[in-house]
């Protein structure tokens, strides 16, 4: 029985993780991902993609802080890649796409400078704005050029005086609630984008597929029975979802930028793109803990709000979803050593629709 196999609660020795993709699931061992989709027949196909050495067995993922980045590369290449995949599964053409093709590489290169634009550039432009609306900057200000603008005189009307959209500040308070805002605008936009693509039918779908894969993980970290009927009945939150990573990347970022002030506005937005690494690092360092803390009351009282954002990326499954999330896991078991062939329902000769 596939029970047997399973590890006792708290004697993981792995992190094992993964995400929803269209109309199936994606998950990461050691050596091995595993993407298993339902095609327009109803069967489950599974692909397998071996891990490269070099980035996930390296001396870099055993490097705390430095192994974040491993899993933003994580999120976003082999991610974007595996949707890519899926897609074709799911409506039926051939799947036989290369997962290191240019086109995999340009949508991953593409993929990051929208996120970079849209989530880290738009919200630094938008909280100096509003810094400077506000009257949080002061009245004599450092504009990127080096020039001082100076000090303008209390009897000049206020209608006269110039508009100051951005001013370079040191390490204060004044720097510290910009960076403030700029966060809540983040945040803010974030909410926003992911509200406003749920209320597409397939995106609730991944969705969904995104429970499963939580409730599938939550089953086998507990120690029980991978079946649909057993997954099912497991929470649909987890304190490593990459949800949470989003958000731990939001209060992690005011600490970091706050360190800098608010430099002029060239170096600003150079901060915001050189510094992503760093704060991906520290962020993944502090959800690792939580998650490996989560016995301990103060610790899930500290990632609730991680917990309720992950209800905006996950809804529901039915037991078809949790069984297509079960077959890529018992997959990535399978490639570990920690299950055989007959649990993990390998066939003996892949079917020609996975060639």
């Amino acid at each position: 029985m596939a029970a047997e196999q399973q590890p006792a609660a708290g004697e993981l020795k792995f992190n094992y993780g993964g995400q929803a993709v269209i109309e199936g699931v994606l998950m990461r061992g050691v050596h091995t991902a595993a993407i298993a989709v339902r095609d327009p027949k109803g069967a489950i196909v599974v692909h397998e993609e071996p891990l490269p050495e070099r980035l996930y067995r390296s001396r870099i993922t055993r490097t705390p802080f430095l192994r974040g980045v491993v899993g933003l590369w994580d999120a976003m290449g082999l991610g974007t890649k595996a949707l890519m995949w899926s897609a074709d599964v799911a409506a039926g053409e051939d799947e036989n796409i290369s997962f290191s093709s240019p086109i995999g590489f340009l949508t991953v290169a593409v993929s990051l400078l929208l996120g970079i634009g849209l989530f880290f550039l738009l919200p630094t432009v938008t909280a100096t704005g509003i810094g400077s609306l506000l009257g949080i900057t002061s009245t004599e200000a450092v504009v990127t050029e080096g020039e001082s603008i100076p000090n303008l005189s209390e009897e000049q009307p206020a209608e006269s005086r110039p508009f100051i959209f951005y001013e370079a500040l040191p390490i204060g308070w004044q720097a510290t609630v910009i960076n403030a805002i700029e966060a809540v605008v983040q945040l803010g936009i974030l909410v926003l984008y992911i509200t406003l693509i749920a209320q597409m039918e397939d995106v609730r779908r991944l969705f969904s597929y995104h429970g499963a894969e939580h409730k599938t993980i939550n089953a086998y970290e507990a120690g029980d029975q991978l079946t649909p009927e057993v997954v099912i009945g497991y929470p649909i939150e987890h304190p490593r979802c990459g949800t949470a990573f989003l958000l731990t990347v939001v209060f992690v970022s005011v600490f970091v930028f706050s360190l800098l002030g608010r430099p002029p506005f060239f170096w600003l937005i150079v901060s915001r793109v050189v510094l992503i690494p760093v704060i991906a690092g520290v962020s993944y360092e502090l959800l690792k803990w939580s998650a490996a803390n989560m016995h301990r009351t103060w610790v899930r009282v500290l990632v609730k709000p991680n917990l309720a954002l992950q209800h905006l990326t996950t809804r529901q499954p039915d037991l078809a979803m949790c069984e297509v999330a079960i077959a890529a896991f018992k997959r990535v078991l399978y490639s570990e050593g920690l299950m055989s062939a007959q649990e993990a329902g390998v066939p003996q000769s892949e079917p020609a629709a996975a060639d």
